[in-house]
């Protein structure tokens, strides 16, 4: 790689992005008022309703990391005692955890060992024996690359405990797993602009249904936080989607302008192919980790994510030698952060335009990835190695 070529951010967030997102990301400076960003936030509202499959979700698009959407949902929904089921299936949900017990809530967690998830039978079985304000389900956690069953998560609080509310933490999904909002009863969708939305980094999205609206207006106690109050969100909200500018805090505008970019043509696509690119691409990674001789750190296909692969690595080899021989093929990948594990595994990112455009990053990944494998010692056949970088590419839903 030469030393001024730019190595591709091949991570599980942030992704890389389109030159127009780019573009858009680089503007003069624009008044909060101006009526062109008050369309374009008015756009992304709208947008993002069709991304996660609502008809009237309420979205919160807030400057921030998807981790003040954490914030959000404990703040606004919970309040002190109130019993809420964590289903964990690494870092990240044991962070939710942490962030609804700072605000007061009784957590039980249901824990999956690494690479596996909570079944539903087992949700249903920890709603039975309890009553819970909410159950709250990391999509994809992040640290292990384990996609979960939302939809069986609805199904069993629907029949078991349909007063509960489902909150997702979809920073690592949204867009690019399957996620239908109304049709799967979800309450809440947290997520973030730097991950398949395909945007930079520091834009809070969080979209709530018109239930977990009414449990917020039914509180018996005030909103412990200030900046992450929906009470002073949703004016500007609606305000902006009427393009009607509105001021609570100023609003990330260049971030803004860059996610209706993106989102414009996630859209244009159409988000069911999108999601379908998405899993041709996934499949074809998991395809060549099984012909480098590794295996996912999620245990059976079903619980590979379509948004990232995270891969042991052989006895002999660990993350902190293999990625710096990556970074040096002009990929940057990601290590494990799995407490116990960290140095055991590394994760790809194939999300957004990686995975759903000819542009060549999954290819370039996979080829170096292979190349700094047998650097680092491991043995790969040959033709897998050929192989992995050309064979099933994925095509790209529109040129």
């Amino acid at each position: 790689m030469s030393s001024k070529a730019r190595a591709l951010c091949m991570i599980p967030g942030p992704v890389e992005m389109a030159e127009g997102v780019l573009a858009a990301n680089s503007t003069p400076a624009t008044a909060h008022t101006d009526p062109a960003f008050a369309e374009a936030f008015g756009q992304v509202l709208e947008g993002l309703r069709t991304v996660v499959g609502t008809r009237d979700g309420q979205p919160f698009v807030i400057a921030g990391s998807g981790t003040l959407g954490w914030d959000q949902a404990a703040a606004n929904l919970i309040e002190e005692g109130d019993a809420v089921l964590v289903l964990s299936n690494g870092y990240f949900g044991e962070g939710l955890a942490d962030c609804m017990e700072t605000y007061g809530a009784r957590v039980t967690r249901l824990r999956a060992a690494p690479g596996q998830r909570a079944t539903a039978a087992e949700v249903a079985q920890a709603l039975a024996a309890q009553a819970y304000k909410a159950v709250t389900v990391s999509q994809v956690d992040t640290s292990t690359g384990v996609l979960a069953d939302v939809q069986g998560v609805c199904e069993a609080v629907r029949a078991h405990s349909p007063q509960t509310l489902v909150i997702v933490d979809g920073v690592c999904a949204t867009a690019a797993e399957r996620l239908y909002f109304d049709a799967w009863g979800v309450d809440v969708v947290i997520t973030a602009s730097q991950k398949a939305l395909g945007a930079p980094p520091g834009v809070s999205v969080v979209v709530a249904s018109q239930r977990a609206l009414d449990v917020v207006a039914a509180r018996k106690t005030r909103v412990p936080a200030y900046y992450a109050s929906w009470a002073r969100w949703l004016p500007v909200m609606r305000s902006y989607e009427a393009r009607a500018p509105k001021y609570f805090a100023t609003p990330c505008v260049q971030a803004i302008f860059a996610l209706n970019e993106s989102l414009r043509g996630i859209l244009a696509d159409g988000i069911e192919l999108v999601f379908a690119a998405h899993e041709r691409t996934a499949a074809r990674v998991r395809a060549a980790v099984a012909a480098w001789g590794l295996k996912t750190v999620a245990a059976e296909p079903a619980l590979c994510s379509n948004a990232m692969t995270a891969v042991w690595l052989p006895e002999s080899i660990a993350a902190a030698d293999l990625l710096p021989r990556l970074r040096a093929r002009g990929i940057v990948a990601a290590g494990g952060i799995l407490a116990g594990h960290a140095h055991r595994y590394f994760r790809l990112g194939h999300m957004g335009i990686s995975a759903t455009r000819p542009n060549g990053n999954v290819d370039a990944m996979l080829a170096a990835a292979a190349a700094a494998l047998e650097e680092c010692g491991h043995q790969i056949p040959s033709s897998s190695t050929s192989s992995s970088s050309s064979s099933g590419r994925a095509s790209p839903p529109r040129l």
